[in-house]
């Protein structure tokens, strides 16, 4: 028992840089700098001047970081949600596939010309520096949510570039060179790894989704630890047929994140938190990589600084602007996608894979990435807050909600639904008493306004954003949605001689 002590000083270092982690959200609302700058300067900071903190090894660093962005993709599709991706479909895969390759021409093309980079080195650190990481945008907005598809598609946009920029890279890297038959070798390198993990990625998430239906498990904790497996399960067997392992699990959380299935909100809940951790731990270890002696020089800094202006004032508005010129956005939700596409722990890893394959000057190459991500994070994502003000996006606070109040049954209902009351629909502004007795056998039984849940009574009174929850047959959806979120219904919605309600 030895050990003890150095065990206890090691526990406490970790869980408190791991508390000092989860309060420094606090701290990044208020400078309006998004909170993986924090983790990753901490880290950077901490390996110069701590003898003891050494860079864990390349590969180390790869699989770790890895797992992470399988925890943050997955959580990402199951927030996106089938809906919502189906709704801007087209966007995000223009945005995601051929806004990166986009990209990568363009970058590519200033680190050549303008700073001498062979073709190869020049479209591997482009490749690095493509894709965007939404949860910085999100990070500095903290708890204002932009309303429209403007969220989605940077979402989207990012669960969608961030396989196709590890897929690119890894093809680069086995060619070794850039050639005909080495442009060919990639091209069909890049479509079996999407292809493959498309295809993996729809049937694990329908798998994954039958078993949480059909199969119950002794007990509720058990859930999402089945779900999490399930999950690298997939991202392992995509991985092991060359396909992409990330597009995989990305494709899966979409699937399930509109259905339901049992202990479905715990299971939610636990991978955001799986999600944040895995943020925290990767912005941590890439930050132990940085060399802050190399970031200093003159052919590292200034390539980074231009590529990182370049990014964001040239390429991204211009690339997707071309990308997006048929999406029918409003002029403020489309500036505020292109300039919004900050960078995040994704080139930091494909920056990693160049260390690890021993390419020419990789320590500079890295430098440079390290570089631009910095600028992205540091000098753009501030301005984000001040952005969305000066475009007028339409922003709603979003409260935390920490109480919650249900039921526990044992089957699966199928006659709960849960509405919005929209302005101008019948329901807005009329008490339950003023409304017809609703369909058949339907009635109101919560309604929560400003998060605050209110008395149901004959008297209480409907407004636009109430959420009510009605209880009726499952056929009923479409009629009590004329009622509570459209301005239209089949027949009248007023009682002459209203029931109780």
């Amino acid at each position: 028992m030895s050990d003890t002590q150095p065990f206890g000083l090691l526990i406490l270092a970790t869980a408190g840089s791991g508390l000092a982690a989860v309060l420094a959200n606090r701290f990044s609302d208020r400078v309006k700098v998004p909170l993986p700058a924090f983790f990753l300067a901490a880290a950077a900071v901490a390996s110069l001047v701590i003898p003891q903190v050494h860079a864990p090894p390349h590969r180390t660093v790869e699989r770790v970081v890895s797992i992470a962005l399988v925890l943050i993709l997955f959580d990402g599709g199951l927030h996106i949600g089938w809906r919502r991706f189906r709704a801007a479909a087209a966007p995000i895969v223009a945005m995601g596939v051929l806004g990166t390759f986009g990209t990568v021409l363009a970058a590519a093309a200033i680190g050549h010309y303008a700073f001498g980079l062979s073709w190869f080195l020049a479209v591997l650190v482009a490749t690095a520096i493509s894709p965007t990481d939404p949860a910085v945008v999100f990070s500095v907005l903290g708890q204002r949510e932009i309303a429209g598809r403007s969220s989605t598609i940077l979402e989207g946009e990012s669960g969608a570039n961030d396989p196709v920029g590890i897929a690119l890279m890894v093809s680069l890297i086995a060619a070794g060179e850039l050639s005909t038959g080495a442009f060919v070798g990639v091209g069909v390198q890049f479509l079996l790894q999407m292809a493959i993990g498309a295809l993996v990625g729809v049937v694990g998430g329908r798998v994954l989704l039958w078993a949480m239906r059909r199969f119950a498990l002794p007990s509720e904790g058990l859930y999402p630890l089945r779900t999490l497996a399930t999950v690298l399960v997939i991202f392992g067997l995509a991985s092991v047929v060359h396909g992409s392992g990330f597009l995989a699990v990305f494709i899966a959380g979409i699937l399930l994140g509109d259905a339901r299935a049992p202990y479905k909100r715990e299971i939610e809940r636990f991978h955001t938190a799986l999600a944040s951790l895995g943020e925290i731990v990767a912005f941590v270890v890439l930050g132990l990589t940085v060399d802050l002696h190399e970031l200093v020089h003159r052919n590292v800094l200034v390539p980074g600084l231009v590529l990182g202006a370049a990014l964001a004032l040239v390429i991204r508005p211009l690339v997707g602007w071309l990308c997006l010129a048929g999406a029918r956005l409003r002029p403020n939700e489309l500036t505020f996608v292109l300039f919004a596409g900050l960078k995040g722990a994704v080139p930091i890893l494909l920056g990693s894979f160049l260390l690890e394959a021993d390419v020419p000057d990789a320590p500079r190459l890295y430098g440079i990435v390290i570089v631009v991500v910095t600028f992205s994070v540091v000098l753009q994502g501030s301005l984000v807050p001040f952005a969305t003000r000066l475009l007028r996006l339409p922003v709603s606070i979003t409260e935390p909600e920490p109480w919650s109040l249900g039921v526990r049954l044992r089957d699966e209902p199928d006659g709960v639904h849960r509405l919005r009351v929209a302005a101008g629909a019948p329901a807005d502004g009329a008490s339950l008493a003023e409304l017809i007795r609703l369909p058949e056998h339907a009635w109101v039984s919560f309604v929560v306004r400003d998060l605050q849940l209110l008395p149901v009574t004959a008297q209480t009174r409907l407004r636009e954003a109430d959420e009510v929850l009605v209880l009726a047959d499952a056929d009923l959806h479409a009629e009590l949605v004329a009622i509570f979120e459209t301005g239209t219904v089949t027949d009248a919605r007023i009682a002459d001689d209203p029931g109780p309600a």
